[in-house]
């Protein structure tokens, strides 16, 4: 099968969609629709090819490459983009490229996720935050951990363009949020419609340098 076409196969019995998976490999919201339909760019980029290859879990040959290298024993590979999560005045993510990957240990990871393969790494921007996340944080995020599973915590959200990090509090009977920052020099909004949110996931995990 022609790799387009096998990947395009693999959106349709993932559910998948063109926009969600371009930004899984970092790239901007056309990019899967214009390999497969327009055939630009010509091929895959190594890193784009292995990163969909683990996050469909199929061999990269099917995608048009050689077999990828299995990540060691036990271990999963989680995408580690270069684009940050604003906390602070907000700004539009200027680049969106994939990093080096990072594997983690699986037990590990099923302990913080039922589906590893729904999380990402990204850092975060901005001290509204502070102290639970602090500027350069890198976050693990559960791209699955919204809709049924949405709770109180701390998630990653999409708000006119802009990737920001906040704290929801819900109230599911009126079907209303509280988005809040930790950092009481920054504004909340009290009240808010769940519906008109674009959820991208939940943060799950921290890591940072200490100085």
């Amino acid at each position: 099968m022609d790799q387009r076409a096998a990947l395009q196969q693999l959106i349709e019995e993932k559910g998948e969609d063109y926009s969600g998976l371009s930004r899984l490999i970092g790239r901007n919201a056309a990019y899967i629709q214009q390999y497969i339909k327009r055939g630009v760019p010509r091929k895959l980029s190594e890193d784009d090819r292995r990163l969909i290859a683990r996050y469909f879990d199929v061999p990269e040959t099917v995608l048009g490459g050689p077999a990828s290298e299995a990540a060691p024993p036990h271990q999963v590979v989680v995408p580690q983009l270069d684009i940050g999560a604003s906390a602070g005045g907000g700004a539009l993510p200027e680049r969106e490229d994939p990093k080096p990957q990072l594997a983690f240990d699986a037990q590990w990871l099923r302990r913080l996720s039922p589906d590893p393969k729904q999380l990402s790494m990204i850092r975060v921007d901005g001290d509204s935050m502070l102290p639970t996340l602090s500027h350069g944080d890198e976050i693990l995020v559960d791209r699955g951990d919204s809709g049924a599973r949405l709770r109180d915590g701390i998630y990653v959200l999409r708000m006119e363009g802009t990737l920001i990090v906040k704290r929801l509090a819900l109230n599911p009977a009126a079907r209303r949020v509280a988005v809040r920052s930790d950092n009481p020099a920054y504004p909340d909004w009290p009240d808010c419609d769940l519906a008109a949110l674009d959820i991208i996931g939940r943060v799950v995990w921290v890591g940072r340098k200490l100085a």
